[in-house]
């Protein structure tokens, strides 16, 4: 049901990180990794399963919307998940934005 802003006390910004911002360059994360970092946790943090529900459904569509600055690795396991990292391209940029 839908609230009126005067509801909240404040309401914030809706930024979210860059590929380059949340990824270690030469790291590759799981979705549930992705949806901690994006929480400013460590990658491996300690979460409840419902919080890491919740973590992976923010997680599933930030991954879709910068999969053109993202690498995909096939699962190391068969039955293992996927992970994603920083493409080429993206290093490069943040590199060139920091003036290195």
């Amino acid at each position: 049901m839908p609230e009126p802003k005067s509801a909240f006390d404040a309401t914030y910004p809706c930024d979210f990180y860059e590929p380059a911002e949340l990824f270690e360059p030469d790291q590759m994360y799981t979705v549930p990794e992705i949806g901690r970092l994006l929480q400013g946790l460590e990658a491996d943090a300690e979460v409840d399963p419902d919080t890491e529900a919740v973590l992976v459904d923010w997680a599933v569509p930030w991954v879709m919307v910068h999969a053109e600055d993202m690498v995909v690795g096939e699962p190391l396991e068969e039955d293992g998940p996927g992970y994603y990292g920083l493409a080429p391209h993206a290093i490069d940029d943040a590199d060139s934005e920091d003036g290195a």
